[in-house]
């Protein structure tokens, strides 16, 4: 039985996510035939192209399967680390103040923050490092069949490792790239999370919008010292009570 009618919903949104990929493939097919070759080298273009298995083509639904996953993924971690962020900076309203600060400094109050001023913001980019530290997205990555206690948050390498402090960041080349192991949020090497360029891209720009064109406020004039900053559970690590936030409107 499907009282609720919850199975018929997501029957439903399957279909038109069904649909959508379809058209997107689609597309992608024409152009390639158009133009006889793939050079855009796009995801789809890689996938699409038989080159790379001596002519071997991927049945459509293993593709579209392969472009759900990473649509999934890259959907539920970047909004996880927004809604981290914002909570890690409400809760810490001198560095929200900071990074707006510095977002008015240097873009300005009247021009929106594009992906190419992201370098030259470096207090916001410490802040994304930090929550990352504090919230990695994916929280699995132990060692494979780790056999000893794995020291998470070392205060050996972190100084005052559970307190939000993206001033840690500005004087270090830390990177969650994959080459320095005490930071590792995506992960590192062959398997390192195929989503990394997009959401190195995306995340600040994100979270740079929300901090330029907002303040924010917490619900129920609610004091931040009384936030539930607890993880919660599940393959994205997101906060065990979702964020209740008032935008305000600069």
């Amino acid at each position: 039985m499907d009282v609720q009618g919850t199975k018929r919903r997501m029957r439903n949104y399957a279909g038109i996510m069904d649909d959508t990929f379809d058209k997107i493939i689609d597309q992608k097919l024409e152009l390639v035939k158009e133009r006889k070759s793939s050079s855009s080298g796009d995801l789809l273009d890689i996938i699409l192209d038989p080159s790379h298995e001596n002519g071997a083509e991927l049945p459509r639904q293993e593709i579209k399967a392969l472009l759900k996953d990473l649509l999934m993924a890259s959907t539920n971690t970047i909004s996880a680390t927004v809604e981290w962020t914002l909570a890690e900076l409400l809760h810490n309203p001198s560095k929200m103040r900071k990074a707006q600060q510095e977002l008015s400094d240097i873009i300005g109050k009247n021009q929106p923050i594009e992906e190419s001023d992201i370098v030259r913001l470096p207090y916001l980019q410490a802040i994304l490092k930090e929550t990352l530290r504090l919230h990695p997205p994916a929280p699995f990555l132990l060692p494979h069949k780790a056999e000893l206690d794995v020291k998470i948050h070392d205060p050996t390498i972190w100084a005052k490792p559970t307190s939000f402090r993206p001033e840690r960041f500005l004087d270090s080349k830390t990177d969650y790239k994959g080459q320095h192991f005490e930071f590792i949020p995506f992960g590192s090497g062959r398997r390192i999370c195929a989503g990394l360029a997009l959401a190195h891209k995306m995340t600040p720009l994100v979270i740079g919008l929300l901090l330029q064109s907002f303040d924010w406020k917490l619900e129920n004039e609610m004091k931040p010292e009384d936030m539930d900053m607890e993880d919660g559970s599940g393959f994205s690590l997101v906060k065990a009570t979702g964020l209740r936030v008032i935008p305000i409107k600069i």
